[in-house]
């Protein structure tokens, strides 16, 4: 019996951490160990700019190199969502990760501006080819009433890696920046030697039948031509819709990171403050992500959205209103329930949206938006709180409200989900 046979015997109904964690395949595992091993040693994004300006470069060149890195970053993305049709998912894994192993350290040895910003965007796309691949393969190999809380799995250790990276760097760069990109590169190749051998080799056309066993069964309406590419997917306008609703909730919620430091510095807290809202949200996310999708897996993938995108816009607005600290810690922690309520289901939505020739791109156009989102959320985010001050977490509201909507109407109820409460009978 094959992998993917062995996977559709699960999946029958939606089941606890432990269980499906040991009903997982393999390849599923070993995917989501890659994951956390490759953001364990991602210290790139976080270090760049330090070790540009370590070398000599003026701090605007080295914000324009990171800039370049997180362009790659989104180039890679959907490069990777168009790979996996021309040499199948585990190919793309290897490769991705092997050649952001060379370009990191690479961008070591770089004498010049302009190869620093090649090599920077090199290594962005390459690092980010992963992706959509590993995010295909769990979704081919994962029973549909499995696939949320897998994917709450899955960014477990992506968080968990990325929380953990910054202090890793920061050890090795007390040493030497030459120890911090040769274990960035260490790690990527050590994900490209797992995939290698512990991924099983796969042609790139898809199987035509869902992971449970069953037909595929298409979210209408479908474009008519079908057809795979990203040209398809934005012919989708369902799912374009939920794109739209995927940016809005990646640009508000990544104000955390840009506007909420400037809000608490502007009420008179220190930094102290902000450091433990940020710690808060971590540890709500690290902490209670798995237990919060056990129970929000048995809802509609179009009701878990829409409460998770409102609770986000809540909590943040939130902000607008003089409160203490203990009232600061409270907004955090309503948007933080709202990121682990929503994340799971949006991260998954896309493979159930998608017809099995076309997932891929489906899901390389998911991330590939959240990416754009919070890019361009924090730069939006300062230059309002410029303009308008505490005012700024009420457009965050109507933003997130707008989302929400989107969401509701693009992602339609889909046989066998449960209904939502107005569609009941």
């Amino acid at each position: 019996m094959s992998v993917e046979d062995r996977a559709r015997t699960t999946g029958a109904e939606a089941a606890g951490i432990a269980l499906t964690w040991r009903e997982a395949p393999l390849p599923v595992k070993v995917v989501i160990a890659g994951i956390m091993v490759n953001r364990l040693g991602g210290f790139l994004q976080v270090f760049l700019v330090l070790f540009m300006v370590a070398r000599g470069f003026p701090e605007v060149q080295a914000g324009f190199a990171l800039a370049a890195h997180g362009a790659g970053a989104v180039a890679g993305i959907l490069l990777g969502g168009w790979l996996i049709g021309r040499i199948g998912v585990r190919l793309s894994i290897v490769f991705s990760m092997a050649l952001a192993a060379a370009l990191t350290v690479a961008l070591l040895y770089a004498s010049s501006y302009p190869a620093m910003m090649l090599l920077a965007g090199g290594a962005g796309a390459a690092s980010q080819v992963y992706r959509p691949a590993s995010a295909e393969l769990v979704s081919r190999l994962t029973g549909e009433q499995r696939r949320v809380m897998v994917f709450a799995m899955y960014r477990l250790a992506t968080n968990v890696g990325t929380t953990a990276a910054p202090l890793i760097g920061a050890a090795l760069v007390a040493h030497s920046y030459t120890l911090l990109f040769w274990g960035e590169a260490a790690a990527a190749l050590a994900v490209a030697v797992l995939a290698h051998r512990l991924l099983p080799a796969d042609r790139p056309a898809a199987s035509p039948r869902a992971s449970d066993g069953s037909p595929e069964s298409p979210l209408p309406p479908r474009p008519p031509d079908g057809g795979t590419g990203y040209r398809t997917v934005l012919r989708d306008r369902s799912f374009v819709l939920f794109l739209a609703a995927i940016l809005g909730f990646s640009a508000v919620y990544t104000q955390y990171l840009s506007t909420l430091p400037l809000a608490v510095r502007a009420h008179g807290f220190d930094t102290f403050v902000y450091g433990s809202l940020v710690a808060a949200n971590g540890a709500i996310v690290i902490l209670c992500e798995l237990a919060v999708t056990r129970w929000v897996q048995r809802w509609s993938a179009r009701l878990a959205a829409v409460a998770g995108i409102l609770s986000v816009g809540a909590g943040l607005t939130a902000y607008v209103l003089p409160l203490g600290v203990a009232g600061l810690v409270a907004a955090t922690v309503v948007w933080s329930l709202g990121e682990i309520i929503g994340s799971p289901t949006m991260t998954a939505y896309p493979a159930l949206a998608a017809a099995p020739e076309n997932r891929s791109r489906y899901l390389g156009a998911a991330q590939a938006t959240f990416g754009i989102g919070s890019a361009a959320g924090p730069a939006a985010g300062v230059a309002a709180w410029a303009l308008m001050g505490d005012t700024v977490w009420l457009l965050c509201g109507t933003v997130a409200a707008c989302a929400a909507l989107a969401a509701y109407y693009g992602m339609p109820a889909r046989n066998g989900q449960p209904a939502l409460p107005d569609q009941e009978k």
